[in-house]
């Protein structure tokens, strides 16, 4: 007699189903994001558009720029309207706006789409990441969040093989067509994700609330004060006394780290390009950078753990630093897909040692506050690394790039480094996942 399965087996099914729609929504994210650095190359040398490097720089900074918006806004718009109709309008954004890329007969129009699906990637991280610690197995929020960042860089990843498989036959327009595609998902995410738990009982919805919670076998979170004053209040603590000096460190660590993430992001390929080495080594590159995120986002909780956040985030870019210097030398191919390989190990999972920095050094009650301002400041530097880039190529100073964003990995090493050393020692957040929750 075969057994039906348990209730505990059911569970565990939808919450991977909840899960894994919002893994491929990062993926198709990641995708979007890293594609215009991946056809870049292409679109300079046939001077798509009239395209010129200064321009191809203020291109890759309106996307950044969207995603600031949308990161800034994504809070408050998901608590009108609900986490799982944010996502499906994100999705939607980017993938029209892909579209609008593809069809774009000026670099203006271009730039317009490049900044709606901003808007779109900016939102959609922020808010996945909110429904995967709503239905996260008790115990694994944590675990799952950082399941769910592989995502973007395996968007990363796919972006590459994008550039090799599609670009080359059909051309660069055909690589946003691509990531068009992605609007075929929408209809699955409004038919199988449902709504955040926290976003209803905020609502006041808690028999649905404990419907869902009951049949994902999750815990319903307790409802949120949310007090305009007290968010206020949250921010001001941070300038009271000598905190001020300790919070304007981390919010410079934070640009730097910010914009040498998605300066590199934006301009490995162009700038390998640059050195020499041919077009697909260039994609390669991209594909060895993005797998290093992957393992570094696994390894350095783990380090964190045993050495402390503060140290490893300093040691990270100091490391970071040290291997995107590396790239501006000319290096025999193997060693220089190493080098590729562990730079995107310590890059990506550096800036993420920021925010766990701040979440340890910060009182509880201003924990939320303070990792949120910090990713915010930060974003300021992934608007700059782009633009930075195209100028450096632009005046003829392309062997400078990697040089520049060094020097990022080192102020951010030393500011975080000397924020460090300046504050006390807080206990660990008792929720880390949810004060972790400002990705890149």
């Amino acid at each position: 007699m075969t057994s039906s399965p348990s209730p505990t087996a059911r569970t565990g099914k939808l919450a991977v189903l909840v899960i894994g729609l919002c893994w491929l929504a990062v993926l198709f994210d990641g995708l979007d994001m890293f594609i215009y650095g991946s056809v870049l190359p292409h679109m300079l040398a046939e001077k798509a558009l009239g395209l010129t490097p200064d321009q191809a720089g203020d291109l890759g900074s309106y996307a950044t720029f969207g995603m600031l918006v949308g990161a800034l806004t994504a809070g408050t718009v998901a608590d009108r309207i609900g986490r799982q109709k944010l996502m499906v309008a994100c999705v939607t954004l980017f993938s029209l706006a892909s579209g609008l890329c593809a069809m774009a007969n000026s670099v203006g129009v271009f730039g317009l789409g490049r900044t709606l699906a901003g808007i779109g990637l900016g939102g959609l991280l922020p808010t996945a990441i909110s429904m995967v610690s709503d239905y996260a197995p008790r115990g694994r929020a944590a675990l799952t969040i950082g399941m769910l960042m592989t995502a973007h860089h395996a968007g990363g990843i796919l972006s590459a093989y994008v550039a090799l498989w599609v670009v080359e036959p059909l051309g660069w327009r055909a690589a946003f067509w691509v990531c068009v595609a992605p609007l075929l998902f929408v209809p699955v995410l409004v038919t199988f994700m449902p709504e955040s738990l926290s976003f209803l009982v905020a609502k006041g919805r808690l028999d649905e609330a404990g419907q869902l919670a009951r049949r994902f076998d999750v815990e319903l979170p307790a409802a949120e004060k949310k007090d305009p004053a007290d968010r206020w209040n949250s921010l001001a603590n941070l300038f009271r006394g000598g905190e001020w000096t300790q919070t304007l460190l981390y919010w410079v660590a934070s640009f730097g780290g910010l914009l040498l993430v998605y300066g590199v992001a934006t301009w490995l390929p162009t700038l390998m390009r640059s050195e020499g080495y041919e077009l697909g080594s260039a994609l390669t590159f991209v594909v060895l950078f993005n797998l290093g995120g992957i393992v570094g986002m696994l390894v350095a909780g783990r380090a964190a753990d045993r050495f402390g956040a503060p140290r490893i985030s300093a040691i990270w870019f100091a490391l970071t630093a040290a291997g995107v210097f590396l790239l501006s030398v000319r290096m025999p191919l193997g060693v220089t897909f190493l080098v590729v390989f562990l730079t995107g190990v310590f890059l990506n999972s550096a800036q993420t040692m920021i925010y766990a920095t701040v979440s340890i050094r910060s009182d509880p009650e201003n924990r939320a506050t303070a990792v949120g301002w910090t990713s915010g400041m930060g974003r300021f530097g992934a608007v700059f690394g782009p633009w930075l880039g195209g100028q450096l190529l632009a005046a003829g100073n392309g062997d400078w790039g990697f040089t520049a964003f060094a020097l990022a990995g080192v102020s951010s090493m030393v500011f975080i480094g000397i924020a460090s050393l300046r504050g006390p020692r807080q206990t660990q957040p008792s929720d880390p996942e949810k004060s972790l929750s400002p990705a890149g």
